[in-house]
C-alpha cells in the first residue's frame, strides 16, 4: 500500500453529534439486532445490547439461543429478545440463519460475535451471515474466530463491516502468521483495504482504520482491561451505525466514547475494581461531554 495517501496522524475530526429533533420517534434512531450468547455467556450479549439504548438506539433486539432467553430477558426490561434454534450443546446451529436473516431485515445494524461460542456450525453462520447480509455489521469475539477459520477471512462482506478484534483475535484474522513489532497497524490498514472494511485493534490508544484513514484513540485507561469491556463497545459502535453515521466514523466516534465513560467512571470510583457494566452508566455523560466540546 502506499503509505503516502493514507492519512495516519490522529485521522480524520472525531463526527458531531447532531440533537435529537422535536418531533421524532424511536425509529428515527436506529434498530440493533445483537446476536450472539451461548450457555454461561448471556451476559455478553446483554452487555452490547444496553450499550446500543445507553447510546441512542430508539430499538434493540438481542437474539440468543431460546434456552437463554428468559435470562436474558431479565437483565433489561428495554431491551426486546428472540429465542433462536439451538444444538445440543445450546449453540446456534447453521440453521439459525435464515431466523437471523429474517431479523436483520427488519434491523438497521446486526452486531455479532459476543459470547457466541465456537462451533463448526458456527463457522458457517457467521461466515454466511458475514458475506450474504447487506445490513451494516460489527463483528467481534467468536465471530472474529469464526471468521479466522476461513482460507481469507474478511473476504467479500455482504455490506459494510466493522470489526473489533483484541491482540489475539487479530493475529487469528492475520492466520496467526508473525507480524512484525510495531507494524500491526499497516497490517490492519493493508486488510482493511483490501477487503473494503473498517478494523478496530483494540487495546492501549486502539486503532481505528479503514485502509485510508488510521485514528488512534486516546481515551480509556488500565481499568477497562476487564471482561466485558469489548461487548460494550460493539454496542456503542452499532448504535451509532444504526444511527446512520459511516463505518470508519461510527467505529471511530465509538472507540472515543467508550474510552471517554471509561475515564469518568474511574476517575468517579476508581480503576482498580472497575467493571464493564460501569461503562454502561457512563455513557450518557460521555455522550454529552462530545457534545459540549468545540
Amino acid at each position: 500500500m502506499d503509505r503516502t495517501k493514507r492519512k495516519d496522524d490522529a485521522g480524520p475530526a472525531l463526527p458531531r453529534l447532531q440533537p435529537r429533533k422535536t418531533n421524532s420517534h424511536k425509529g428515527d434512531y436506529g434498530r440493533v439486532l445483537a446476536v450472539g450468547g451461548s450457555p454461561g455467556m448471556s451476559g455478553s450479549i446483554t452487555l452490547t445490547g444496553v450499550a446500543s439504548l445507553r447510546c441512542g438506539a430508539g430499538l434493540t433486539t438481542i437474539a440468543a439461543p431460546k434456552s437463554l432467553q428468559p435470562l436474558i430477558a431479565q437483565f433489561e426490561a428495554s431491551c426486546m429478545t428472540i429465542g433462536l434454534s439451538e444444538d445440543r450443546s445450546g449453540l446456534l446451529p447453521m440453521h439459525a440463519r435464515s431466523e437471523i436473516a429474517k431479523a436483520a431485515k427488519m434491523s438497521d445494524v446486526v452486531a455479532i460475535g459476543p459470547g457466541l461460542g465456537r462451533s463448526h456450525g458456527l463457522d458457517l453462520l457467521v461466515k454466511d451471515l458475514y458475506c450474504d447480509l447487506t445490513t451494516p455489521m460489527v463483528v467481534d469475539a467468536d465471530a472474529i474466530n469464526a471468521l479466522g477459520s476461513r482460507e481469507n477471512p474478511l473476504a467479500s462482506p455482504g455490506g459494510p463491516r466493522v470489526l473489533t478484534p483484541h491482540p489475539g483475535e487479530f493475529r487469528r484474522l492475520a492466520h496467526n502468521r508473525e507480524l512484525p513489532k510495531g507494524r500491526w497497524t499497516d497490517v490492519a490498514a493493508d486488510m482493511a483495504k483490501q477487503n473494503g472494511v473498517v478494523l478496530v485493534l483494540k487495546g492501549h490508544r486502539t486503532t481505528v482504520t479503514d485502509g485510508d484513514h488510521v485514528y488512534s484513540n486516546e481515551t480509556g485507561n488500565p481499568g477497562m482491561a476487564t471482561a466485558g469491556a469489548g461487548d460494550v463497545l460493539t454496542g456503542v459502535i452499532a448504535a451509532l451505525l444504526g444511527q446512520g453515521i459511516p463505518a470508519f466514523e461510527a467505529a471511530q466516534l465509538g472507540v472515543y466514547l467508550h474510552g471517554l465513560a471509561g475515564d469518568l467512571a474511574a476517575k468517579a470510583i476508581g480503576s482498580d475494581g472497575l467493571i464493564a457494566s460501569d461503562l454502561l452508566d457512563y455513557l450518557e455523560a460521555a455522550f454529552q461531554q462530545h457534545r459540549r466540546r468545540r
